[in-house]
């Protein structure tokens, strides 16, 4: 009986390989579009030549988004000690951490970071 079913599945396993080769083979575009075919990576056109400078706007955001990201990951652990310390050493941590992280959001927006150059 366990042969049996063993059999089985192995037929069904391999119909279903084989279906999804041809369907597979089959859904495929016949035309190869260039425009699709190409990586798209942060903005840079791929087909004009890699050693194009880029706008250094673009590096800063990126550089602003992963220091805040970071910092987000950081009020994790602060959740989790809420119910280890009293409701006061909670909040001062919490409020500088927090002025911490809007002291550095005006400082680059003061230095220009923030703003767009078209």
């Amino acid at each position: 009986m366990i042969k049996i079913i063993f059999l089985l599945s192995l037929v069904v396993l391999f119909i279903n390989f084989i279906l999804i080769i041809l369907l597979n083979l089959i859904s495929k575009k016949s035309f190869a579009d260039r425009e699709k075919s190409s990586p798209f990576e942060c903005g840079f056109d791929p087909k004009n030549s890699a050693r194009l400078p880029f706008s250094l706007q673009f590096f800063l955001i990126a550089v602003i988004f992963l220091i805040f990201d970071v910092e987000i990951t950081l009020l994790f652990p602060l959740i989790i000690t809420m119910k280890l310390t009293n409701l006061m050493n909670y909040a001062l941590i919490t409020l500088f951490f927090i002025l911490i992280l809007i002291l550095g959001l005006f400082h680059e927006w003061n230095q220009g970071a923030l703003d767009w150059a078209y």
